[in-house]
């Protein structure tokens, strides 16, 4: 069993359930949030869950950006296609 990130300080847990069970559900609510065309959101999965995440990414029109791991976790940012560029002005030392 373990936790599934829902939003920052939010996490669920499902006592007796398997492992498949929290990867379904896991996917199942990054579906629905990439069905309602978020255009940019992070969220912390398992590793585990890292290929069917893409893959539903992939189907959905989003791009994966990887963050830190920790254990068996992996921290993700998904980007919709309408999700321009992030532009930062920096100076130079020169």
């Amino acid at each position: 069993m373990h936790h599934i990130h829902l939003a920052e300080g939010l996490r669920l847990r499902f006592p007796a359930r398997s492992a498949d069970f929290d990867q379904g559900v896991e996917v199942g609510m990054l579906a629905a949030l990439m069905s309602q065309e978020v255009s940019e959101f992070s969220r912390r999965i398992s590793k585990a869950n890292l290929g069917q995440v893409r893959a539903v990414a992939e189907q959905f029109g989003y791009r994966l950006i990887e963050g830190g791991t920790v254990e068996d976790w992996v921290e993700l940012t998904f980007y919709g296609r309408a999700a321009r560029p992030r532009l930062r002005v920096v100076h130079s030392g020169a």
